[in-house]
């Protein structure tokens, strides 16, 4: 089965022109904000973005420990409750990364947490929540292609490239 040289450049330019679409470091974008005691509307909940980019930050980059700089985040966090002591409440909204540390428990990014914490040098009673699964997804979601789903469409691209070269030989 001959394969004429033209489809398979034809399927190389293609594979090649989706390679400079994708980032080689994917980043997610992330809502940044915070309200204390409602004084930030935009921030509180219910969240109404009404498509305004102020408080979007995209790319969103965040610390990591034991490590200067900041790095590409690849959760968005948001946390939100009350002070123990006063009863006011609070509302932060950002983005985070995995520090690489072995247990759950140090991560904040790799589960949601309802219950107390420190917050500030004070306890709070509420919840940290994160996601990862989309962009700006510590708000309503946002439809757009992940990377996953490119990096899925390069793989299929790649698998066809392989296989019109061997079926040329």
């Amino acid at each position: 089965m001959a394969v004429s040289s033209s489809i398979m450049e034809t399927v190389a330019i293609l594979a090649l022109l989706l390679g400079l679409f994708i980032r080689s470091g994917y980043c997610i974008d992330c809502f940044k904000c915070v309200s204390y005691n409602g004084a930030n509307k935009a921030c509180d909940d219910p969240f109404h973005n009404n498509y305004s980019t102020a408080i979007l930050e995209s790319p969103c980059m965040g610390g990591r420990k034991g490590r200067d700089g900041l790095f590409p985040a690849t959760a968005c966090i948001k946390i939100a409750g009350y002070y123990d002591g006063t009863g006011e409440t609070i509302t932060v909204r950002g983005c985070a990364l995995d520090s690489g540390t072995l247990t759950t428990d140090t991560e904040i990014i790799r589960m949601s947490h309802c219950g107390k914490f420190y917050y500030d040098d004070k306890y709070v009673h509420g919840c940290l929540q994160s996601c990862s699964d989309a962009d700006a997804c510590n708000s309503a979601r946002r439809q757009s292609a992940s990377p996953a789903d490119l990096e899925s469409l390069m793989r299929h691209l790649l698998s066809l490239v392989v296989f019109l070269l061997a079926a040329s030989r």
